[in-house]
């Protein structure tokens, strides 16, 4: 089934029910988002030539744009690649052009260069340019082609643990079954709620918002296009019975702002977080300044938003014997998936013991972008070895224990180590360069660079990383050594190195 069906449904039913809203003004109703999606569609295929199956990267802040966009892709039956707007235009370039991408939304025409588009060999379409309004003038009353469960429909790059990214494939079956497991698991949807888009729409914040089209709710976009705990305060509080998705780091800074004023928390009717560890102490607070809005999903890419969720009266239990490990979980599987610990051998562990979380299901991928061997070593029997290590309790609570990967979440978004020392190694006199995460109140985790070099400042170090990587991606800290711990083998002994930060701290 094709997902731009769910607007089409809800236009029809309620054509005048408030749908976008750039902050609290209502900038169209359901009818209008409609027409405007299929206009757009209308724009790709005929004028653009696009067909079912053609990939459009959108490479946008946070916007109703950004809704209207997803949608016109869908009706044509194409893919859509979101990516990161806060990428370094070289790492968006490598994710539009390894897409095979046909067309590119974005609001950032003017960090491609001459030679840029040259390389990119496709139509790009600047949002802020008056010439986008006049996307709206094309058909208006398209019906969304057919597709199959199994279509592609969302490309989703994940940063790259050996280098390069690899594009997580998901299909309309594979969303459909996130938003079961949302109704089902997560939380309730009704047209009187608004989604508000706080947190980056190209990962689950956007993701999300399938669910909310569904049920005909509204979307609101912060006219700041970024999160600003202020400003989402003070927007919640007008528009009322709000609904958010956010990192770890966002709720703590919406929780200090709260502090300030406890009245303003009153228009926030959920907010779920994830992405990121959520220490104990930092929702233990957060409930008790904002009271029980809070509901915890465990995802990642290749498992969109669907394998685990710890339930609102989970997370306000205090009565339990063991509550405080229970509110330290990531909660119980998501009815839509299956869920095991497994051994290196593949074998299932007994209860307690930690191994590989592994999950099976309807949201499961349909594995990486022209990436065979990554999808082979990923998918065992459609199982996916997610790469974290945890256990199950004997009542289901799913407890993270670690990652079997260097991922460092920053602010909730994904780090890995590997991306950033192959920068560093690209610096002139840096023989040696590892990379690990080290715990910040702040952000969740930052990212440390051991360095292995001679006649180098730290400030050159970090402008030749800017000009390079994403600023969120660079070093906040840089430490000096001789030499790096290797093991008998040479390989670069990481754990000594978090040591060596945590003797530093102390």
């Amino acid at each position: 089934m094709n997902l731009a069906n769910w607007l089409v449904d809800i236009a029809d039913k309620h054509p005048q029910k408030e749908a976008l809203l750039k902050g609290e003004c209502c900038s169209a109703d359901y009818a209008t988002f409609r027409a405007r999606s299929s206009s757009i569609s209308d724009y790709l295929e005929n004028i653009l030539e696009l067909k079912k199956g053609d990939r459009v990267a959108i490479f946008l802040a946070n916007s109703t744009e950004y809704l209207e966009i997803i949608y016109a892709v869908w009706f044509l039956g194409g893919v859509v690649v979101p990516i990161n707007s806060k990428l370094h235009i070289d790492e968006a370039l490598w994710i539009i052009n390894d897409s095979g991408s046909k067309a590119l939304f974005t609001d950032k025409k003017n960090m491609f260069n001459g030679q840029e588009y040259t390389q990119l060999k496709i139509t790009v379409i600047s949002t802020t340019e008056k010439s986008f309004f006049k996307l709206y003038s094309f058909s208006s009353n398209r019906s969304p082609v057919k597709i199959s469960k199994n279509d592609l429909v969302w490309l989703f790059y994940t940063s790259g643990t050996t280098g390069s990214p690899k594009g997580v494939m998901l299909s309309s079956k594979n969303l459909q079954a996130m938003v079961v497991g949302y109704l089902s698991d997560v939380d309730t949807v009704s047209s009187s709620d608004t989604s508000l888009y706080a947190a980056p729409m190209s990962h689950g914040a956007g993701l999300y918002n399938v669910i909310f089209v569904k049920l005909g709710a509204r979307h609101s976009v912060p006219v700041s296009g970024r999160f600003d705990p202020l400003e989402v305060l003070k927007l919640s509080l007008k528009l009322k019975s709000v609904c958010m998705f956010l990192a770890p780091t966002m709720v703590n800074k919406l929780v200090r702002q709260a502090e300030k004023n406890m009245s303003s928390t009153k228009g926030i009717r959920t907010i779920i977080y994830g992405g990121g560890p959520m220490y104990l102490a930092d929702i233990i607070h957060a409930v008790k300044i904002m009271g029980p809005r809070f509901v915890q999903i465990f995802g990642q890419g290749e498992c969109p938003m669907a394998i685990s969720a710890l339930k609102r009266d989970e997370i306000l239990d205090r009565e339990s014997w063991n509550w405080r490990e229970r509110v330290s979980s990531v909660g119980r599987k998501q009815s839509v998936v299956d869920v095991v610990i497994k051994d290196p051998n593949g074998d299932v562990c007994p209860v307690n013991h930690i191994g590989e979380i592994c999950v099976y299901g309807d949201p499961v991928m349909l594995g990486y972008w022209n990436n065979p061997s990554a999808t082979e070593s990923t998918l065992i029997d459609g199982w996916l070895k997610t790469g974290d290590l945890g256990r199950i309790d004997s009542n289901g609570y799913i407890m993270l224990e670690g990652r079997s990967k260097d991922l460092i979440i920053s602010g909730g978004s994904n780090i890995y180590p590997r991306e950033v020392e192959d920068v560093l190694l690209q610096c002139p006199n840096v023989f040696e360069a590892s990379v690990v995460g080290k715990m910040d109140p702040e952000w969740g985790e930052v990212v440390v660079a051991f360095i292995v070099a001679t006649k180098i400042t730290i400030n050159e170090l970090d402008l030749f990383c800017i000009k390079k990587i994403s600023r969120f991606k660079r070093p906040r800290e840089y430490i000096f050594l001789d030499s790096l711990p290797k093991n008998n083998y040479g390989k670069i002994l990481k754990k000594e190195l978090r040591n060596l930060l945590e003797r530093k701290r102390i």
